[in-house]
């Protein structure tokens, strides 16, 4: 299969050459991995320059943004201006962080995964952080959610879910809008990506009315919404953001901002995540 990979990257010269040095010794090499180096002051580009010197197949993209820090439509943004350099002759598309470090085996079994499975859209691996000197799982969501560090589609998925959204959810509802159109989800436990920085770390304070404004956006309603903003508040043991997420949800309603779904994905959406709160629950008691 041939991948392509694009990694948004803001002063990461700490990260960025262990997570290319993991591509170059992969067991099936990626046919184009290309670095947008997203406005950073620090000495990212050059290091990355080193890897586009020795490999071919390795492009860096210089972008001017805002330095400001909006989880969702920047690191997207960033992703379209790598994603507008490359040809159409790929079979799986990732949008990969540049903090991570993959096995050496993992496009080689996602590569299985994709032939063994015609309709699986979407795949990957777990992410871990170091804590107390071992790699433990990063344990944010559920274990069949890919995080938006390490996403990868394959090509008919990619197009039909429309691509990615440049919002905030956006690796939330590339998942819901796969199944929406009959694809499969699949994350492999074992393989085991290392993530060098702990997701959230770098979000401002301006960031943090958007992930109510994103389960207003992917049409959630206010009861899923409210069950989710409480999940998620307790799994970050943080309560103040359940009521930032509720606050964001009310103020993107108050504005009618533009839906990221239309009606019908949205009934849809509300369904599958009514069948996972129902089957926890059932769960819980059995």
């Amino acid at each position: 299969m041939n991948f392509y990979i694009i990694i948004p990257a803001h002063n990461e010269e700490a990260s960025i050459g262990l997570t290319l040095d993991s591509l170059i010794n992969q067991t099936l090499l990626p046919k184009r991995v290309v670095v947008v180096n997203d406005n950073s002051t620090d000495k990212t580009q050059d290091i990355v320059e080193v890897f586009t010197e020795k490999h071919t197949w390795i492009s860096l993209i210089n972008s001017k943004s805002s330095n400001q820090h909006l989880p969702g439509s920047k690191i997207i943004k960033a992703f379209y201006k790598g994603f507008e350099t490359l040809d159409a002759d790929y079979d799986a598309i990732c949008k990969f962080d540049a903090d991570l470090i993959f096995p050496e085996n993992y496009l080689e079994q996602l590569t299985f995964h994709f032939k063994n499975n015609e309709k699986l859209g979407m795949a990957a691996g777990f992410c871990y952080i170091e804590k107390n000197n071992e790699w433990v799982l990063e344990n944010l969501t559920n274990k069949d959610h890919i995080r938006g560090a390490l996403k990868t589609y394959r090509k008919d998925c990619f197009k039909q879910i429309g691509k990615l959204k440049p919002s905030m959810g956006w690796d939330t509802v590339d998942e819901l809008l796969a199944q929406f159109y009959g694809w499969t989800i699949l994350t492999d436990e074992t393989l085991k990506v290392k993530h060098l920085k702990p997701t959230g770390i770098s979000y401002n304070k301006a960031s943090k009315y958007l992930q109510g404004e994103a389960m207003y956006k992917m049409r959630y309603g206010f009861i899923i919404t409210f069950i989710s903003a409480l999940k998620l508040a307790y799994k970050k043991k943080n309560f103040g953001l359940f009521k930032d997420y509720l606050a964001g949800y009310f103020k993107a309603k108050k504005e009618k901002l533009d839906y990221l779904v239309s009606e019908k994905e949205g009934a849809f959406i509300r369904g599958l995540r009514w069948k996972g709160i129902m089957n926890k629950l059932k769960n819980k008691h059995l």
